[in-house]
């Protein structure tokens, strides 16, 4: 199955126009060589919680992703709100991905451990919050690439009939 993937980048100089999303890149490559995913959108926007909040519902109900990469707005800076937005348009959370990126990126780099992204469902959404570098990107997505597929088909149903 070829998952349906889209990237939200938050950040202000983003938006701005003013910084190049090279974290953006980074997801690109292991979307499609490591989880064979097709970028069905991507966007960036600034720093806001309501923004961010509204590229996601827009990116799950209306595009119907099946899985959502964020990038940015995971750390302790007042403007990095990722989480909360992600959260507040999550039906239910999986601590269980982020519990594993964040240990797995601690191994290499201690202050991973600041990195607040969660991961959560809305609809048949999965979203993954990444922090904003490339090499944290990198990091923290390799830590749960590959049990993405199967976290995918339970989310979608598409394990369902096999099991009835």
């Amino acid at each position: 199955m070829r998952w349906k993937v889209a990237l939200l980048s938050a950040s202000d100089k983003g938006a701005r126009g003013e910084r190049e999303d090279t974290s953006a890149q980074v997801i690109r490559e292991l979307v499609e060589e490591e989880l064979h995913g097709k970028i069905i959108d991507y966007r960036v926007v600034p720093d806001e919680q309501d923004e961010i909040r509204a590229a996601l519902i827009e990116t799950a109900d209306y595009y119907q992703a099946d899985l959502i990469l964020t990038t940015g707005g995971t750390g302790l800076g007042l403007r990095d709100v990722t989480p909360e937005a992600t959260l507040m348009v999550a039906e239910r959370i999986v601590p269980g991905m982020a519990e594993a990126m964040r240990a797995s990126a601690m191994q290499r780099t201690r202050s991973n451990m600041l990195f607040r992204g969660v991961c959560a469902i809305r609809g048949r959404t999965l979203i993954v919050n990444l922090p904003g570098d490339p090499k944290g990107v990198h990091d923290h997505l390799m830590a749960v690439i590959d049990m993405l597929p199967e976290a995918l088909r339970q989310v979608s149903g598409a394990g369902r009939e096999q099991e009835a």
